[in-house]
């Protein structure tokens, strides 16, 4: 394993870049695949090899895999915003869908058979029980949770064949920054709760916009399980070693399993930062569930993860990460 050289698409986005973070760290051996779409060059260090390509292109993908061999694959690279895959579903099918097959036709053409996918809690949709585990029925409710599901059975049915051992992690809400501060959550046209609060925190933003306050939960919000995101790559590194160890051919949760509601959120990032938010109650977005939170028993049970980073530390890294790169943080730098 600790000499496996190890496919990142996508590695060059938010939670790709962190998973890369942790690899090196663990004197890993990565190559990161990226369209820069969403993600950055400057996320990836100098002396990583990076490879510039789209997974929906047969060619740019035969480029890579003839390049280099791959002893495992984690796949990052989607679109994710849930209202724009419902204003525009086949971006999201095209991208997501059709660019893992794609990319898993490359894996077992070459011989890359241990495969990690970024899955969702988009999948379960509203689930009837809270906290929601994995026996829970799929049932997304908008495009972007769709194709996450679909790609799940494409997976299921490679590993039926015999052709592919794989773990699919289903994210919770991702936030937090990377302890360096070099890496964090994108600020610019964000659409989560938690980087636009921060940067309501920090006048970036007139007013952080609630999208909705009489959904059936205890304030009207939205209620959702938020994971750091460095807890979340130590658990992609903890399922690359349990596919070494014939835990495989599974779906799992990844969250801390609580929830808090976007008030609950607003108040504890005023809290944190010492600063007010101001708040403009807006319309529902299309497509969101009232509420989300994780049970993580089965990951804890199958390979020993289990968060070890809460919201307290999550806020505090992000706030670090949004004061050194908000847009009243570069002008104050110019400034100077």
């Amino acid at each position: 394993m600790k000499n496996d050289l190890i496919l990142i698409t996508g590695g060059a986005g938010y939670i790709g870049s962190h998973m890369l973070s942790l690899l090196l760290e663990q004197g890993r051996e990565a190559v990161v695949f990226d369209d820069l779409s969403t993600g950055r060059r400057e996320r990836v260090p100098e002396g990583v090899e990076f490879v510039r390509g789209d997974l929906r292109s047969a060619q740019d993908l035969e480029n890579l895999f003839s390049r280099f061999r791959f002893d495992a694959v984690l796949h990052f690279a989607a679109s994710i915003v849930v209202p724009e895959s419902v204003r525009e579903p086949l971006k999201y099918y095209d991208n997501n869908v059709w660019g893992s097959v794609n990319l898993l036709q490359h894996c077992l053409k070459h011989g890359a058979r241990k495969f990690i996918f970024s899955s969702s809690a988009a999948v379960y949709g509203q689930p009837e029980m809270v906290p929601v585990n994995e026996e829970a029925p799929l049932r997304p409710e908008n495009p972007y949770g769709t194709s996450k599901m679909m790609v799940e059975q494409i997976l299921r049915d490679c590993a039926a064949a015999g052709k592919m051992d794989y773990l699919a992690l289903r994210y919770f809400n991702v936030s937090g920054a990377h302890p360096s501060g070099r890496i964090g959550q994108p600020l610019e046209e964000a659409t989560h709760l938690l980087p636009n609060a921060l940067k309501a925190a920090a006048g970036d933003i007139p007013a952080l916009n609630i999208f909705g306050d009489d959904y059936p939960t205890r304030d009207g919000t939205c209620i959702r399980d938020y994971i750091h995101v460095m807890d979340l790559a130590r658990a992609h590194l903890l399922a690359l070693e349990a596919l070494d160890k014939s835990v495989k051919n599974a779906a799992l949760n990844l969250g801390s399993g609580r929830g808090y509601s976007v008030k609950e959120m607003v108040s504890s990032v005023e809290e944190i930062t010492g600063n007010p938010i101001p708040v403009k109650i807006a319309a529902r977005r299309p497509g969101d569930a009232a509420e989300l939170v994780a049970s993580y028993a089965k990951a804890e049970e199958l390979f020993g993860w289990r968060p070890q980073l809460g919201l307290e530390q999550i806020i505090s890294s992000a706030w670090e990460w949004q004061q050194k790169n908000s847009k009243g943080a570069k002008c104050k730098k110019d400034k100077e």
